[in-house]
């Protein structure tokens, strides 16, 4: 089975930077790509960015520009980089894989903070 493991979430003030960090671990076969979600609370689970195997990638316009998400496949390992942080993106930032086989599996999340 597949584990993802988030981290580097935090408390920042706003316009400061973060790096999240999502490693897969386990019997996993091909991934088609890797995303990431958030969840504030008491809203839905919204996608944030995904990096498909051929390493294109798609962001929501609410963080184009200032994130950018990558993979490092012989790790395993997707990662968020965040910068010119809003108060807007305080959430539960949520690893997500859907691999080959069609088998989709979920991290734990980490949480972000950015304060005004």
């Amino acid at each position: 089975q597949v584990q993802l493991v988030e981290s580097g979430g935090g408390l920042v003030q706003a316009g400061g930077s973060l790096r999240l960090s999502c490693a897969a671990s386990g019997s996993i076969s091909r991934i088609n790509y890797m995303a990431w979600y958030r969840q504030a609370p008491g809203r839905q689970r919204d996608l944030v960015a995904t990096v498909t195997s051929d390493g294109s990638t798609n962001y929501d316009d609410s963080v184009k520009v200032r994130f950018t998400i990558s993979r490092d496949n012989a790790k395993n390992t997707v990662y968020l980089q965040m910068n010119s942080l809003k108060p807007e993106d305080t959430a539960v930032y949520y690893c997500n894989l859907n691999a080959d086989n069609r088998r989709i599996y979920w991290g734990q999340g980490t949480q972000v903070t950015v304060s005004s």
